[in-house]
């Protein structure tokens, strides 16, 4: 059966959300849902987590989103900051550093090295005990199909059989090849970068060179990616020329600079892979209530490590708005924003990662000295390697759900706070997954209406018991108030003197309708002085 063929006519089993694939993605997506009381279904074919490593760094950005799934510590317990990237040329002489910083804007340190089947590991262990999600391994889905009354259909077949699944939702979080893009009938929209790599992972004791961050080998001949993502894990990375074979000899030479293989007898090769990195966006994200991923609907090439980052931004982005369409009478509009907000941030992603690749590696044309003259000498301006160190993710665009000011779109910090028993925890662990208003002034009786009825939490920065970052934070964007989306962006200011969100009817009949349940406000523990 073929992904556009119908579903069988037998009774189908009822969920609430399908979700196709079991890697970070789509556990990552349960944990969220199953956090606002949304059920789930995950089916996977792989028994067991992928047991070689793919993805090795994130930045703080992610880790916070990992926060919101319930792992943070964790995930702290397998990571380790790495320093930020060094460009180097053939010659493995340094060109330019871009430090990252240990304590970065969202709590954590700017870039993060770690293993994926450690993390997938983490994911389902935190899965496991939520009577919300279940997840099924061994399966092969055959089938999705959006029906005319809104449900869709999803066809799998394992040892006992073909079964069927009627879920109001389905998220394809099923990789490049993906079975959910094809039903929707997406396509791939190229962007036009395509090389082919070789990808080596080890372990080993022996003193490896490293300066505890990336290495970019800038050589048009030879271009090249080194890190080391563990105590005494390295991740090599070679651009071959067509037809080269890396046999023993020529794996030695290639990894001489950061290790001399002649003299250690321990080095074990975890994996050896070929692959060729691409630039592609679906053309489209969604049909209906079928909805795209992860690399299911974006590929990236590995050049600013943010491959994995991407899906789990998508992940974020949507759990939240579905569970208020399931649960709490959204408008349906509301998950219009889902591919609004994310296609656009997913293609300036990958369009800086290929930039990189191009600027850094030099490509193999004539203008590739050129490139890299020009990367050594903006370098040199003063201020140019510390914008170029900053987080790598952008405001998203002005939209719905997004109101112009200068805040609009961006993530509100995340300092330590004082909790009610005196322990000092991260901000986002004090507003739980509600929406919340930061506020420097007293709410008027309108906009405490406001807020109720969308079951936000009121904080007074003045007395949030943090640093003093929060009340800044507002200052600086011209606020006297914000209210911030359950994925912790700004949605909507009261600007300084203005009394009032700016544009209330934009928003407002997105988030909560006639049809379900009203939002109820959410109580979480904070300090007596930080509640209005």
């Amino acid at each position: 059966m073929t992904a556009n063929q119908a579903a069988p006519p037998d009774v189908a089993e009822h969920v609430q959300v399908v979700i196709v694939g079991a890697g970070p993605v789509g556990v990552t997506a349960a944990l969220l849902l199953a956090r606002r009381g949304v059920r789930t279904v995950v089916l996977e074919r792989h028994r067991d987590v992928y047991p070689l490593p793919r993805a090795v760094a994130t930045d703080d950005e992610v880790r916070r989103i990992l926060q919101a799934a319930g792992i943070a510590d964790e995930f702290a317990a397998v990571t380790r900051p790495a320093r930020g990237l060094r460009l180097l040329d053939a010659r493995h002489r340094k060109i330019a550093e871009f430090r990252r910083s240990p304590q970065g804007h969202h709590g954590y340190p700017q870039t993060s090295m770690f293993d994926q089947p450690e993390l997938e590991r983490l994911l389902r262990d935190a899965l496991a005990p939520r009577p919300e999600c279940e997840l099924r391994g061994g399966v092969e889905v055959t089938a999705v199909e959006q029906r005319a009354d809104g449900s869709v259909r999803v066809t799998y077949r394992d040892d006992e059989g073909e079964h069927l699944l009627r879920a109001e939702a389905v998220l394809g979080c099923d990789g490049a090849g993906s079975l959910t893009r094809t039903a929707i009938g997406a396509s791939w929209e190229d962007l036009r970068f395509e090389e082919h790599w070789t990808v080596i992972d080890a372990t080993t004791k022996a003193a490896v060179r490293s300066w505890e961050g990336i290495d970019q080998v800038c050589d048009p001949h030879r271009p090249a990616t080194f890190m080391r993502i563990s105590e005494d894990r390295y991740r090599w990375e070679f651009r071959l020329e067509e037809g080269e074979e890396l046999d023993d000899a020529r794996l030695r030479e290639l990894v001489a600079p950061w290790v001399d293989l002649t003299r250690v007898d321990d080095f074990h090769v975890v994996r050896k892979a070929q692959y060729t990195f691409r630039a592609r966006v679906a053309d489209r994200w969604r049909q209906g209530r079928v909805f795209l991923l992860g690399d299911a609907a974006h590929l990236t090439p590995p050049f600013v490590g943010q491959g994995l980052c991407s899906g789990l931004r998508d992940a974020y982005n949507l759990s939240w708005k579905l569970a208020r369409v399931l649960r709490q009478g959204g408008d349906e509009r509301l998950l219009d924003t889902y591919e609004r907000e994310r296609k656009p941030h997913a293609r300036h992603v990958i369009r800086l990662a290929v930039a990189t690749g191009w600027a850094m590696t030099g490509g193999q044309d004539r203008a590739a000295a050129l490139r890299r003259v020009a990367v050594a000498t903006a370098c040199r301006i003063p201020g140019v390697t510390g914008l170029a160190s900053r987080d790598l993710s952008r405001p998203l665009r002005i939209g719905p759900l997004i109101r112009r000011s200068r805040l609009g779109g961006t993530y509100c910090p995340q300092p330590r706070v004082t909790a009610e028993d005196g322990q000092q925890v991260r901000f986002d662990d004090i507003l739980g997954d509600s929406f919340a208003v930061l506020t420097a002034v007293p709410l008027p009786p309108a906009l405490r209406a406001l807020t109720d009825g969308l079951g936000a939490r009121v904080v007074d920065v003045h007395g949030s018991g943090d640093d003093g970052t929060l009340a800044a934070w507002l200052r600086a964007g011209r606020a006297d108030a914000v209210l911030l989306r359950p994925d912790r962006v700004v949605l909507d200011v009261v600007p300084a003197g203005g009394g009032a969100f700016t544009d209330t009817a934009a928003w407002a009949p997105l988030l909560c309708t006639t049809r379900g349940p009203a939002a109820q406000p959410v109580s979480t523990s904070l300090p007596r002085s930080t509640a209005r």
